[in-house]
């Protein structure tokens, strides 16, 4: 093999490979960074009682329910579709998609107590979520995302009464 057939084999393979591994890379960074910012904000609202239980515990102060709603549409990269194509040939847990549905519900809980937070209540009952999946959106083949609706009671206290 000659130097220009040596490139052109690098070209046609490397080319490629440093593109997939240049979009894991980035995908990596963001995804860690979303989780950084994640564990931060749930830090800051570790006060607020969140529960899915119907009612609120026991001696909680008399309170003014507020619906509250936390959304969010979280997309994967082609790095994890690509992955996942091949993880569906073999069969098995897709994690990378998992991951991101975790990633998701967090989102979304989060966005509900910081509305939460904003209309001054200390605990979130009833909370539920709804999740869609979103295949394709717009064109063929396209990027799988996810939709998830958190969504609860808040209390705010009144007074100082307690049930």
């Amino acid at each position: 093999m000659d130097s220009s057939q040596i490139v052109a084999v690098v070209c046609q393979c490397g080319f490629p490979l440093l593109l997939i591994a240049r979009g894991f890379t980035i995908g990596r960074v963001i995804e860690n960074s979303h989780l950084r910012e994640l564990a931060r904000r749930e830090a800051a609202l570790a006060g607020c009682i969140a529960t899915n239980l119907r009612s609120p515990p026991a001696g909680h102060p008399l309170s003014d329910g507020h619906l509250v709603t936390g959304g969010v549409v979280i997309g994967s990269d082609y790095f994890k579709t690509f992955a996942a194509g091949l993880r569906k040939i073999i069969g098995g847990e897709v994690r990378s998609f998992e991951r991101m549905m975790h990633r998701a519900r967090r989102e979304a809980l989060l966005r509900m107590l910081e509305q939460a937070h904003e209309l001054g209540a200390t605990t979130v009952i009833n909370i539920r979520f709804e999740t869609c999946s979103i295949n394709g959106v717009g064109t063929r083949g396209g990027l799988p995302m996810a939709e998830v609706l958190a969504y609860g009671t808040a209390l705010v206290p009144r007074g100082g009464a307690t049930r």
